[in-house]
Order: C-alpha cells, then structure tokens, then sequence
C-alpha cells in the first residue's frame, strides 16, 4: 500500500469519527432548537420561519463556494474553518433568553449563522470526500457512516430529552436544561471540526470548464439528468416543509406531551434509519441508486398522513419507524445519486446550485405551511391540513420525476417489489442486530464496550 492509500484509508476512518461527532451534535442541539422556540412562546409563523429561513439563507450562501475554494486554494481550510464557527453559534443561541421579547427574532438570527456556516462547506466537503471513497464501495461506506452518525445522534437525543425532563421543573431551571444541551452540541462539534483538520485533502485541480453560472445551469437543467434530480428533491422539499416545521408544536401544543415522550417518539425514527442505513446503501450498490430512489420515493411521500389517524403513543411509535426506515432510503440513494451523476470537476458547483434550490423550495414550502396553520378552521388540529397537504406535494414530486431519471451505472435488475423484501427481510451485517451481538460483555452481563464492525472501502489502483 503506497503513502497516498494509506492517508486516504485514515482520512475514511478518521471521517467516521468526524460524522459521528458531528450527529452528537445534531442529537443535543439542533433537534432541539425548535422545541427552544416553543419553550419561548414562538408563534407557528414564527417556527415556520425558524424552520425555513435559516435553510434559505444556508442555501444561498452556497453560491459563493466556489469562489471560496478558489480564494482559500484549498476544500479542507473552507470545511474546517465553517464548522468551526457553526458549533460556535450555540453560545449565543443558547444566549437569547435573556432578550425578552426579541429572544425569537434574535434566535432566527442566530440560527441563520448556524446553517450559513454549516452548509457553505457542504460543496466542497461533497467535492472532497468524492476523492476519497471508490465508486464501487461508495453505498456501503456512506451506509456506515450514516448508521454510526445516526446510533451516535440516537443516543444523544436520549440524553438530552433525559436532561430537559430533569430540569423542567420551573422556567429558569428548563432553560438551565436548554444550556447544557446546547453547551454539550457545541463541544460536540469542536470534537468533529478536529477529526476534520487530521483527514487528507488529495490535491484539487480547478478545471477551465467546470465554471458555469446559475442561470446556465437553470436553464439546461431539464434536459440533463441531474438537473431534472434537482428539480425532483426541489418540489419534494418543498412539500416536505410544507409539514416539517410542525410536527414539534402538534406534539408539545396539541399532544401535550412531556420531555420524555417527545423524545421517544422523535429518537424511533433514528433508530430504524441507524439499522437501515448500511442495509439500503448495499442495496443501492448492487442494485443502483435509481431502484433504491424510486421505491423510497413511493414510501416517504406517505409518513406525514399517518399522524393524522391516531394519538395513541405507541401507534405514533409504528409511523416513526415507517418514516425511519423509507427516509434512510431516500437519504442514502439521493446523496449517492449526486455522486453518480456529476462530473468530479464540477461537483462543487453543481451542489452548490442544488443547494440553493432546495433551499428556496424550504423556505417557501416552511412559510406556506406556517400561513396554512394560522388560518386554518377545517380541523380539530389546525396541524391535519399541513400533513395532507404535505402528503399530496411529496407524492405529486415523485409521479412527476421520479420516470424521468436513469440509472448511470451497469447494475443489477431487481423489480421494486422484490427490493423492498430484500430491505426487509436483509440481515444488516454491519446493522443494529450485529452491533448489539458485537458487544463485548461481562459476568454480569452489562455492556463493556461496543465494536463497530466494518471495513473501510480502498479505492482500487487503476491497472
């Protein structure tokens, strides 16, 4: 093995621990901050912007990554330096209480930075990390990687849902809850910035034709592959919005559920997408990303209608791991399909390009489920209208693009039926079953110490 290969296969292990940290962080804070804002009386077009805005604003700023990368000569510096500054931002987040009235709009401030700084590396993190992980084992690879990050963000939510419930005993003594958790997001996230600085960056070359406006890429998008993807996670993104800034208000307003059994209900989906993940990227590899898109993009679509049949708490469980399990799906195959269908020279841009996109259908998907809920008199819970709505927009997305994509790579035929037994019914080699036999036990039983079983993919030398 030469020197390059060997940094490439630590900077693979290396980036595991990265992910992993980087999920902690999600699980302590960002899961939470909606629940912050409701904890500070925020309106529901308020959690509408607070959802949407700051993705927007995210989104945007992908714009100038590019030119970024061109400015710094180099993907790692952009990576490390925004991720830093982004677990910084829970210090003044966790700050607003004490701003009265304007504690929601300043918290909308603060979290804009916290995506700013959190997407606008996301292209040239893309860019680099397709340096380092070889097509053929690229499902697999990602497929661990999420499930670590997803067991690691499972966990942390527990505890964090553990240590709210513990402190809401009075105002200050919850927004006490609300400061360790955001001050355990933000080491959390110092911990992952410094398994970034240890990885290797392969050297980047900047190619004459990578660049190309916006506006050239809007306007040929239909016509390409990967563009009418774009367009696809657009509209799909925008009916999603359309729902997802409310399901945290429908549980605390209308469910009137404690701590504890938001975080339940929230942490069942991160558990069925931390046994899936490894499951669906294998199957992606072997079957393609496309197979893997189409069946996730028929079951996804469903998961917000199911809130709208029962309250009852262990049924609200059944429709978590329904969404876990489709939502680790589409997760896996169109973070691959990127992959598969960008050229390496410009894969930074046109990430960036699909960010801002995405970004805009959010926000106004966010914002016109937020003016739905505040006038809506159909239902017995002003959120129904938004979940059937959002149900109808998700479905709409798929119908409309999911024919018109194609699979780029040689793969093997499977028909959606079988696939989705295959899913079902796969024993997750590197899943959750494996890991929990894999730990290493005492006398007593108790649990010593976990091992993540699985092999770091190696690109393979060209012959």
């Amino acid at each position: 093995m030469d020197d390059k290969e060997e940094k490439i296969k630590k900077s693979l292990k290396y980036s595991i621990f990265d992910g992993a940290f980087y999920w902690m962080m999600v699980g302590f804070g960002e899961s939470f901050i909606a629940a912050f804002a409701v904890f500070l009386k925020a309106t529901n077009i308020q959690l509408g912007l607070l959802s949407s805005l700051p993705k927007a604003f995210g989104s945007l700023s992908q714009l100038f990554s590019n030119w970024l990368i061109r400015i710094f000569k180099t993907r790692k510096r952009i990576v490390c330096i925004s991720s830093f500054l982004q677990g910084f931002m829970y210090i003044p987040i966790a700050l607003v209480f004490f701003f009265g009235e304007l504690s929601i709009p300043i918290l909308i401030i603060f979290v804009c930075l916290y995506w700013v700084f959190g997407v606008i590396g996301n292209p040239a993190w893309s860019s680099w990390m397709g340096d380092l992980v070889s097509d053929e084992n690229r499902g697999d690879y990602f497929g661990n990687r999420n499930k670590i990050g997803n067991l690691v963000s499972f966990v942390s939510l527990l505890l964090a849902g553990y240590i709210l419930q513990k402190f809401s005993t009075g105002t200050f003594m919850e927004y006490t809850g609300f400061s360790i958790i955001f001050s355990l997001a933000f080491i959390s996230r110092i911990i992952s910035f410094f398994y970034l600085t240890k990885q290797y960056e392969p050297e980047y070359e900047f190619a004459p034709n990578a660049n190309f406006s916006f506006m050239q890429f809007v306007k040929q998008a239909r016509f390409r592959n990967y563009g009418l993807f774009v367009f696809y996670l657009s509209l799909m993104n925008f009916g999603v919005y359309i729902s997802a800034p409310f399901f945290t208000p429908y549980m605390l307003y209308d469910l009137k559920l404690n701590y504890t059994t938001f975080t339940m209900i929230t942490a069942i989906a991160l558990i069925t997408k931390f046994a899936m993940m490894p499951v669906w990227g294998k199957l992606s590899d072997k079957y393609g990303t496309k197979k893997v898109l189409v069946l996730a993009g028929f079951l996804m679509p469903a998961t917000p209608i199911l809130w709208i049949f029962s309250t009852n708490i262990y049924y609200l469980m059944f429709a978590q791991v329904f969404a876990g399990f489709s939502w680790a799906g589409f997760d896996i195959a169109s973070f691959n399909f990127i992959f598969d269908t960008t050229k390496r020279e410009k894969r930074a841009t046109c990430v960036a390009y699909y960010n801002v996109l995405t970004g805009f259908a959010i926000f106004v998907g966010a914002i016109l489920g937020g003016l739905i809920v505040k006038y809506n008199s159909f239902f017995w819970s002003k959120y129904y209208i938004v979940f059937i709505i959002s149900f109808v927009m998700r479905y709409a997305a798929s119908f409309i693009f999911l024919p018109k994509l194609r699979e780029v790579r040689i793969v093997e035929e499977i028909s959606s039926r079988k696939l989705l037994m295959k899913a079902l019914t796969t024993r997750p080699s590197s899943g959750l079953v494996s890991n929990i036999m894999n730990f290493r036990r005492n006398n007593n039983g108790n649990v010593k110490s976990p091992r993540f079983m699985f092999k770091l993919p190696m690109r393979k030398k060209k012959p």
